[in-house]
């Protein structure tokens, strides 16, 4: 863990496990990832960004849990499934889709089978 996260988490350390297990899978379950810390997200890129972390607002403060996540990650298609909170489509066939993630148990197959998704999409552009 570096100082960068460590700083990112701050105010939110209760959040930092959900992150470190979607870390952990990422980069052992997709190859040439790059992890990237700014200020409002934690992105990770292979040949463009395929995935982030962020406590974006989408949904309602009083419909959120204490302690949560949101992922990120761009498809080509809509991904159908209430799980997904938001999902636009700022480009023709590129939708981004935002979750919240609250429970360790929610960084699954699915979820993973998503992001897995999303970094061979990004590869391809």
């Amino acid at each position: 863990m570096n100082t960068d996260t460590l700083l990112f988490f701050e105010g939110h350390m209760d959040a930092l496990s959900l992150y470190e297990k979607l870390e952990k899978r990422i980069l052992s379950e997709i190859d040439n990832v790059c992890v990237k810390v700014k200020k409002s997200q934690i992105s990770f890129y292979n040949k463009h960004m395929f995935a982030c972390v962020s406590f974006a607002r989408v949904r309602k403060k009083k419909d959120c849990p204490k302690d949560y996540i949101v992922v990120t990650f761009g498809l080509e298609h809509k991904a159908e499934s209430a799980r997904i909170d938001i999902a636009t489509e700022p480009y023709p066939n590129r939708w981004t889709h935002h979750l919240l993630v609250s429970h360790p148990d929610e960084i699954d197959k699915e979820l993973m089978d998503w992001i897995r998704e999303a970094a061979e999409f990004s590869r391809q552009k």
